[in-house]
């Protein structure tokens, strides 16, 4: 009849399970030995044998932790070696595809003209987080399969700090984008007021469509621009991070994609205004075409300017 087996039997059965064969019986005698040696002395001052084993075996710890240090195997998926540089890469990568990849599915989905703004919108959200899930995903898998292949990355060195654009540079630009957004805001704001057209009784004819002021499209496009112009402050005063970068793309895509899609829907120009000044339906086109490659632009140019600002905070 077999013996029942003893606490440190089972322990040592559950950490030599986890080890390959050629390292079991080493540190079998090794385990027995320490273990024994531990409770004997525990017995010696007083401490009951059951009890003595089971505190033993207590500060030992889990048997697959014990294991997985003898077979030099590590239990985290991405170890302090490549984290910094796992958390950059996902970071960077979060702060460019992600926008990249919700701008061009709504310019393509605007161009396309049989979107509503409704579903541009969807569209560009369900981009958004489905890119978002899929670069996290991947770029984790490599990560945990380099921790796996044994990398320990880059070495660092004092060139990969960042460098920071000069003070008078950073006011220059502020100022300018500042002034810029106060002069087209008042441009857009009074020009159903002030025209160089008018109608037979002296009225003004505005630049704008109608329309845009009946929807409220034109205060959406004016806060949109705003909003950019504070991720530009932001960009140069709050420390970066994933959602301040990503909140910057966003905006910026966001204000390009209105752009374009009133363009696109011929939205933006005001017919009365076009007929007064004797335009021919030839120069409302090519407005509109002039708009669209503008907004294309800026979507790329909001790109661009992430993937370098998360490149240099990198």
């Amino acid at each position: 009849m077999t013996a029942p087996l003893t606490l440190t039997d089972r322990y040592i059965d559950a950490a030599l399970r986890r080890l390959p064969e050629h390292q079991r019986p080493d540190l079998e005698q090794e385990l027995r030995t320490s273990i024994a040696d531990a409770v004997d002395a525990r017995v010696e001052r007083g401490t009951e044998f059951a009890e003595a084993e089971r505190a033993v075996l207590t500060e030992l710890g889990d048997p697959a932790r014990l294991a997985a240090g003898y077979a030099d195997r590590p239990l985290h998926l991405i170890g302090p070696q490549l984290y910094l540089e796992y958390t950059r890469l996902l970071t960077t990568l979060l702060a460019v595809v992600v926008p990249a990849v919700a701008g061009f599915v709504g310019l393509l989905r605007t161009l396309s003209g049989e979107s509503t703004a409704w579903e541009i919108a969807l569209a560009t959200g369900g981009a958004v987080v489905t890119t978002a899930v899929h670069v996290a995903f991947w770029t984790t898998l490599l990560f945990v399969l380099l921790e796996r292949a044994g990398s320990r990355g880059r070495a660092w060195t004092p060139a990969a700090l960042p460098e920071e654009p000069p003070k008078r540079l950073r006011y220059f630009e502020l100022t300018a984008e500042t002034l810029l957004l106060v002069v087209i805001s008042a441009f857009i704001l009074l020009s159903p007021y002030v025209s160089p057209q008018s109608t037979a009784d002296g009225a003004p004819i505005g630049l704008f469509a109608p329309w845009l002021w009946k929807t409220g499209v034109v205060y959406l496009f004016i806060a949109l621009a705003g909003a950019n112009l504070a991720a530009s402050f932001a960009k140069y005063h709050i420390r970066w991070s994933v959602p301040r970068a990503l909140a910057g793309s966003l905006v910026g895509v966001a204000g390009a994609l209105v752009l374009v899609w009133l363009a696109a829907r011929d939205r933006l120009v005001n017919p009365d205004f076009a007929a007064a000044a004797g335009w021919g339906a030839g120069v409302t086109r090519w407005i509109n075409l002039g708009l669209v490659i503008a907004g294309t632009l800026s979507v790329l140019s909001a790109v661009l300017e992430h993937l370098n600002l998360a490149r240099r905070r990198s």
